[in-house]
């Protein structure tokens, strides 16, 4: 599952995260609404295994002025500390952009957090500038195929050429791949032909509250388990 962050404002009404994340960047909020962030997605994934629900990889998006504050590592430690999460069930999202900002630095950063033993994962992959080169040095576990080349895959030829690619990119070098944005069958048929680890999209679940996806976590484990117990 991935974490979304929404503004429900009671003097604003709904503000969507385009309009109130750039501005917490520019002023620095950015930094205590990311450390907020982790610590609850770490502690409701705890809350969700405490119900008796199968342990699951919660994915969390860092910005690059995250990536620059010298607490993100203690942050981190004391967010998997505090809620007990074993740290294989976080991942963190970063853009190819923002590891490309200052490769060396980032490589060491993005090595730190890898130590802990938390995952990390290539966001938007394709839609920036990155150095092969250095792709390999990071510590990445997965890439993932932005929703633009997911959304005409089967009528584009060219995005369709650009998902196909990142795959066998993504698995030549021990990574998994992700496709954001699969909302179709034909989508979904695709990249599984083509050999993508892993899908998500509306085609599977709309956003929600974290009530709602333990129900839907509920119903989906009950569903696995009977198919299981029915399979020869």
């Amino acid at each position: 599952v991935e974490a979304l962050l929404r503004w429900h404002s009671p003097v604003l009404g709904d503000v969507t995260p385009t309009q109130f994340i750039p501005v917490a960047e520019e002023t620095g909020l950015i930094i205590p609404i990311g450390r907020w962030v982790i610590r609850t997605a770490c502690a409701q994934n705890v809350a969700w295994h405490q119900r008796g629900l199968p342990p699951v990889c919660i994915s969390v998006n860092l910005s690059l002025r995250q990536l620059r504050d010298e607490n993100l590592i203690e942050d981190i430690k004391t967010a998997l500390v505090d809620s007990g999460m074993a740290p294989h069930l976080l991942e963190l999202e970063i853009t190819e952009s923002m590891v490309m900002h200052n490769p060396v630095r980032m490589v060491e950063i993005l090595t730190k957090i890898k130590d802990m033993g938390v995952r990390l994962a290539i966001d938007d992959f394709g839609t920036g500038y990155s150095s092969l080169s250095y792709l390999k040095l990071f510590p990445i576990d997965r890439l993932k195929i932005p929703r633009e080349f997911v959304r005409d895959i089967t009528c584009n030829p060219d995005d369709a050429t650009i998902a196909k690619a990142i795959v066998s990119l993504g698995n030549n070098l021990n990574m998994r791949v992700v496709a954001e944005g699969v909302e179709r069958i034909d989508q979904l048929e695709f990249l599984v032909e083509h050999g993508c680890d892993e899908l998500q999209g509306f085609y599977f679940a709309q956003p929600m509250t974290p009530e709602e996806l333990s129900d839907f976590l509920s119903v989906s484990t009950v569903a696995a388990n009977t198919t299981n117990a029915d399979t020869p």
